[in-house]
């Protein structure tokens, strides 16, 4: 795990994480601060939405496991979580989203997230130019 991402996940105050997915194609770590939020949210949704609360709700408790950092600095991820995602015996990709969770990429998610994002470069850097960016 990237020192900044440890470093993170040791500043949480009771370290407790909760491991999933809700979409089937991203593992998420989240702070159990950020869970218990996310919970909230569900329960609003279930209001106007209920099918895709409760679908998005089965899925994450099917695939999820409560989790801490262990002393080596890793997070186990949930064995069917793993399958699911291909994540088993092969480099994986992380990013922090600003929401407070760390997002973790099977090499076929990356690269089709990379191939996605390159198609919007030329698009992507014209705006940024109106923008000031240099």
């Amino acid at each position: 795990m990237p020192v900044t991402f440890k470093e993170y996940l040791e500043s949480l105050e009771d370290g407790r994480l909760f491991v999933t997915t809700t979409d089937k194609r991203i593992a998420k770590l989240y702070p159990i601060s950020v869970w218990k939020e996310n919970l909230k949210r569900l329960a609003e949704l279930a209001l106007e939405h209920p099918l895709l609360a409760k679908s998005m709700s089965i899925t994450a408790r099917h695939y999820g496991e409560d989790g801490r950092l262990d002393t080596g600095g890793r997070v186990m991820l949930p064995t069917n979580l793993r399958r699911l995602l291909n994540l088993e015996g092969q480099e994986v990709w992380m990013d922090a989203a600003p929401e407070g969770c760390i997002n973790i990429y099977s090499k076929a998610e990356y690269e089709a997230q990379l191939r996605n994002a390159e198609g919007l470069l030329e698009e992507a850097n014209v705006a940024a130019t109106r923008k000031g960016f240099v």
